[in-house]
């Protein structure tokens, strides 16, 4: 599967009439598209900070969707963003959990570069020492690492079903990425936490 990531930064006092927008007719223009898998919107009221995830069936149909996307897209978000970024990545790993988290719950998100000819060792990482510690820490509700493998850029989501989970998850998520800077040439960069406004769904 293929994301598209649009991570927006505005004014934190507009930030709740804009997600009341996106939750009320944003949901819709994505499922319009055909090979639409899944949504999640994401917010950091404190920091102004918002962010949407629209899942793909292949890199095709994602950039076939663009055009459409991007009508509706500045409209709606125009009242509360002073930027907004566009990225496109492969789902290179996705970890489901029974316990998904809803509305209300956390995730952290980790943005990485690493030299593009490492790439394949970064999914081996991920998949062999990160997720298998991550997933033990309680009220683990999913991960997913999304790389851009041509331009070395990737973004670790870690989903917890509550506030609380995700918080007490911090202290094993420094030490993760302490020893993951020991064994690859990774640059981490300071992680985000989000409250879950639409939970990641459509995916199976």
């Amino acid at each position: 599967m293929y994301v598209r990531l649009v991570s927006v930064a505005g004014d934190p006092t507009k930030i709740d009439d804009t997600v009341e927008q996106l939750t009320a007719e944003g949901q819709n223009l994505p499922a319009e598209q055909p090979g639409f898998r899944g949504l999640g919107i994401f917010v950091d009221r404190e920091g102004g900070k918002l962010l949407v995830s629209t899942w793909w069936e292949s890199e095709e149909v994602l950039r076939a969707s663009e055009e459409a996307l991007r009508e509706r897209r500045g409209p709606l978000l125009a009242p509360f963003a002073l930027t907004m970024t566009i990225e496109t990545f492969e789902a290179a790993v996705v970890r489901r959990s029974k316990r998904r988290p809803g509305p209300g719950a956390g995730i952290r998100v980790n943005r990485l570069e690493f030299a593009p000819s490492d790439a394949h060792q970064l999914v081996e990482s991920f998949q062999n020492t990160v997720l298998p510690r991550i997933e033990t820490n309680p009220g683990f509700g999913g991960a997913a690492l999304l790389i851009d493998r041509a331009a070395g850029h990737a973004v670790l989501g870690a989903g917890y079903t509550d506030p609380q989970a995700l918080a007490i998850s911090r202290m094993a998520a420094r030490a993760v990425r302490a020893d993951t800077l020991k064994q690859a040439r990774l640059t981490w960069h300071d992680p985000e936490e989000f409250e879950v406004v639409t939970p990641l769904n459509g995916l199976g």
